[in-house]
């Protein structure tokens, strides 16, 4: 049988995918990318935000489709949108055969079974505990890097944030299933581990009454053929000595944190449910500096969060101005329901929330064009990517500055021919707004 896989959203939706297409294809499935020859379509989806949300509303109605259309005898619908919203799936759209919610990706493959028998199956089990998977996951990121879930969940209760509702509290992975995974993908040839979840900092708290990232990190770093350890995902609050001394000991791990903060204005961070102050995010930033000299920081902000006034844009504004973060995204508030910030009052037009969000960005645009400049003559390693189109001397690469898919690139210059996953020395010869210009050195 052919299956379709179609995986929506975050990088942690991903990891869930990859594990659901190893139990599946050792089952003896044969992977497609053809929806009119599927026999099997499965769409592993989001609701984070609107956009999101509608992204996989749209995607199980064309695949839907396929139920009249093509080979599909079987439309399966997993993940957060499934979790959320599954009586309306089921009274809308009624070509779905199976809904599975965030913490039963293991039953994957008895979901199909049972479709097979022109069943409908439905498990959305308790937000408690974690799946138990016994199958290698089948990596869908080229081989050379591969995410790394430490834990599922979050305690946060972010005022705008439907996350806790959909995945449940904070549950880590025990730590020696992380160092058996992560050699496993070392064993398969992944070069970089790149460890996420909701909060990667509050590793530990849960299975150990400590946070443990900084265990986590010293065992990981003992992996031979591993070169990178990435980590994305630390509340700023959260960000603890031990796990910065980790950071510096340890060669493997990048000096780069993504470090979600989603506006600087007091009274809005209040309102958001967020657990620090400007002063304090300020504070944490230029420490962070002080102690890494060479860290990259990167960091998202919320844009038309109810009650924000032109005044506090501009305050976000100046912020982004000062702090000059190697790395940003802002996005426009999305108002989700049943969260408490959509019943708040003075709602902003998305128009407005629009404008504010592209004035950030033009903003950040030229800060890192900046930043960039200063990188001239720096010697970095690389990863490539893959190739230029139609240049056969120039190569698509990332430096430890750059997380795949959110992050720019370097673009590498060499009469040499590589390969995708190589890694190389390279000198930074010049800069555009986002990504970097350099020459391999032999």
């Amino acid at each position: 049988m052919k299956l379709l896989f179609i995986s929506l959203g975050c990088d942690k939706n991903l990891v869930d995918s990859e594990y659901m297409i190893g139990m599946l294809t050792k089952h003896g499935m044969e992977l497609t990318d053809d929806e009119t020859e599927a026999d099997i379509i499965i769409i592993n989806s989001c609701c984070f935000i609107g956009d999101a949300k509608e992204e996989s509303i749209n995607t199980i109605l064309e695949m839907a489709e396929q139920k009249k259309t093509g080979c599909c005898k079987a439309l399966i619908v997993t993940g957060c949108l499934a979790q959320r919203y599954r009586e309306e799936i089921k009274a809308e759209i009624p070509e779905v055969d199976a809904i599975l919610g965030t913490n039963s990706y293991d039953k994957i493959w008895e979901a199909v079974e049972e479709t097979k028998e022109k069943h409908f199956y439905e498990n959305v089990s308790s937000l408690s505990g974690l799946p138990h998977v016994d199958t290698a996951r089948t990596v869908t990121t080229g081989g050379h890097y591969a995410y790394l879930k430490i834990a599922e969940g979050c305690n946060k209760n972010c005022t705008y944030c439907v996350i806790p509702s959909v995945r449940g509290r904070y549950r880590s992975v025990p730590m020696e299933e992380l160092v058996e995974s992560a050699k496993q993908l070392v064993a398969g040839g992944v070069r970089e581990l790149i460890l996420v979840a909701q909060e990667t900092t509050l590793y530990g708290t849960d299975l150990y009454g400590r946070k443990c990232l900084h265990e986590l990190l010293d065992k990981l770093n003992e992996i031979p053929g591993l070169f990178w350890i990435r980590i994305m995902y630390c509340y700023p609050e959260e960000i603890y000595d031990e796990l910065i001394e980790a950071m510096i000991r340890n060669k493997k791990v990048c000096h780069y944190l993504d470090m979600p903060i989603q506006h600087c204005n007091d009274d809005i961070l209040k309102r958001m449910g967020r657990r620090t102050t400007k002063e304090e995010l300020i504070a944490r930033i230029n420490m962070l500096r002080e102690r890494i000299p060479d860290i990259t920081l990167r960091t998202t902000l919320i844009c038309g969060f109810p009650g924000e006034t032109e005044e506090m844009h501009e305050e976000l504004m100046r912020f982004v101005n000062e702090m000059e973060f190697d790395r940003l995204g802002a996005f426009a508030y999305s108002p989700e329901e049943g969260t408490p910030a959509a019943e708040m009052p003075n709602q902003i037009p998305e128009e407005q929330k629009k404008d504010w969000q592209d004035e950030v960005m033009e903003l950040q645009e030229e800060v890192i064009f900046d930043k960039n400049e200063t990188m001239k003559d720096r010697i970095l390693y690389a990863f490539i990517e893959g190739q230029v189109a139609d240049e056969a001397n120039t190569y698509v690469g990332r430096t430890y500055r750059d997380a795949p898919n959110v992050d720019g690139y370097i673009f590498v210059n060499t009469d040499e021919e590589l390969l995708t996953g190589d890694i190389v020395k390279v000198k930074v010869t010049g800069a555009y707004e986002y990504d970097l210009i350099g020459e391999m050195i032999k």
